[in-house]
């Protein structure tokens, strides 16, 4: 397990409810002579989805739970049966719930970022300056990097868009 003390401590802080203080190409530019060529190449090619790397199996377990869960009661609202088994976990579920029931497409993203970045935090645990820390600090702005790229206007306009759509189908029958 490596050590990274100086570039731990050099990165600004990530919150859930923060904007973005750099991006991830910054931070791989930060990683590329402080961390060895194995982990700057995990940390190169890192998606939300990622399996490999100090943290990631414990976070793709979770990462899958959730994102199944979401898919189930999605299912469920629409009325359709969901086929894949999978373990359930009660506060993943009553997060999804508190997603799914938002007002809005952006405030369910904000739900589940938080709670997102409060499972890397206690998987991250009493790790202070290695690879877990580093990881853990990557998937965090890969979480960031995708709520910063939601769009309100551009959203609302798609929206209005697919909305005035359906009306002139409905108008036409």
């Amino acid at each position: 397990m490596a050590s990274y003390y100086y570039l731990i401590a050099s990165l600004p802080e990530l919150r859930a409810d923060g904007d973005m203080p750099l991006t991830y190409e910054e931070f791989l530019s930060c990683c590329q002579s402080n961390v060895s060529e194995a982990d700057y190449e995990l940390l190169k090619n890192l998606t939300l989805d990622s399996k490999e790397g100090p943290l990631i199996e414990d976070w793709a377990n979770f990462y899958g739970m959730l994102t199944k869960e979401l898919n189930y009661q999605r299912s469920l609202n629409l009325g359709k049966s969901y086929s894949s088994a999978f373990d359930k976990d009660g506060l993943i579920a009553q997060v999804a719930a508190s997603a799914l029931s938002a007002k809005n497409p952006l405030e369910a993203e904000k739900i589940l970022l938080e709670y997102e970045f409060e499972n890397l935090d206690s998987l991250v645990g009493l790790h202070m300056f290695d690879d877990h820390v580093l990881f853990g600090y990557a998937i965090k702005l890969k979480l960031l990097e995708r709520l910063t790229s939601f769009e309100q206007d551009k959203g609302k306009a798609e929206f209005q868009s697919l909305f005035d759509g359906i009306q002139q189908q409905v108008y036409s029958l």
